[in-house]
């Protein structure tokens, strides 16, 4: 499919330059593999048979994480605009944004420049060498909030290098998981999804995902998931009374907002792999924590939670040593 994708395209565009500019304006090529992700079944104890909880399986995304959809969606509007590849992309980024853009960057040669925390696991620093992007390390006692505050300084000090991505506030993030998470959840579950729950990290994902589910049956439940302090250990979430809200929320669109400890977010995530097989992230157990007291409120129902990414890029933390 994408040999016969690049023979019409030659046929129709005639010159080896345009050829590369019209194959920069569709996803094609690593960019094509992102999405499709499978809903797999959550069996928690002591729930109702009618009560049926399924897991969005973010992780298997080519980079690894739900971050590809947004991503892919960022790059895609900058080169319709023509600010990649003549540009660097720079973005603020607790990890897996930054991971999506460096893959991307690769691929679709386009440099990347990515602001993110000191304190971030080694595996996401790793995993950003591995792909060539550059990467500033900011205050790790300021989180995600400092990497916004350096990448913003760096897109006035030097705009004519960098195309500022803005992941926070680029309409783009919330439009890919309106255009594919949602269309997705609603189809896989043959439209009996009652209850969406998901982090809040950019907020893109309960944003697009949310208003598209919305529209369909005005009667889903959307439940959004933070951690209930400012100073957290669940990478990738934010508590948003404590932090740079993203341009991208609208607090009317939740139903409700489920705060989750640290240790408990922790906890369910050892559990998903011990009880269940995967090996998932911690903001993936935040959520899982979330939905599980959703659904044990239920007589029946479907609730989907989204699992953002998987352990690969947490295990030098130490976290399942604790279950040996």
């Amino acid at each position: 499919m994408i040999l016969r994708s690049a023979r019409t395209a030659r046929g129709e565009v005639g010159s080896a330059v345009t050829v590369s500019a019209a194959r920069r304006q569709v996803p094609h090529g690593i960019a094509a593999l992102i999405g499709g992700t499978p809903l797999l079944p959550l069996r928690f104890p002591g729930l109702p048979l009618g009560v049926e909880v399924l897991a969005k399986a973010e992780w298997l995304n080519p980079s690894g994480s739900v971050k590809d959809r947004a991503a892919r969606a960022i790059v895609l509007d900058a080169e319709r605009a023509g600010q990649l590849p003549e540009k660097r992309l720079l973005d603020a980024s607790s990890g897996n944004t930054a991971i999506a853009y460096a893959m991307l960057g690769a691929a679709r040669g386009f440099g990347v420049t990515v602001c993110l925390p000191a304190n971030v696991s080694e595996e996401r620093k790793a995993l950003l060498c591995a792909y060539g992007a550059e990467v500033i390390e900011t205050d790790p006692l300021e989180g995600s909030d400092g990497a916004i505050r350096g990448a913003r300084r760096l897109a006035v000090e030097e705009p004519d290098r960098y195309f500022y991505a803005d992941q926070y506030n680029n309409p783009a993030n919330a439009r890919a998981h309106y255009e594919t998470t949602g269309p997705e959840i609603w189809s896989d579950t043959a439209h009996a999804v009652t209850h969406l729950v998901a982090g809040l990290g950019t907020t893109g994902t309960l944003m697009g995902t949310g208003r598209y589910l919305r529209e369909q049956d005005p009667g889903i439940e959307l439940i959004a998931v933070e951690p209930d302090d400012g100073f957290h250990g669940i990478e990738g979430l934010k508590h948003l009374p404590t932090s740079i809200v993203p341009g991208l929320y609208d607090a009317r669109l939740a139903d409700r907002t489920l705060r989750v400890r640290t240790e408990e977010a922790y906890d369910t995530t050892r559990r998903l792999a011990r009880d269940f097989g995967m090996l998932v992230g911690l903001s993936s157990g935040a959520a899982a924590a979330a939905a599980q007291h959703v659904a044990s409120e239920l007589a029946a129902g479907c609730v989907v939670v989204i699992f953002p990414d998987g352990a690969d890029r947490y295990l030098s933390l130490g976290l399942w040593r604790e279950t040996a």
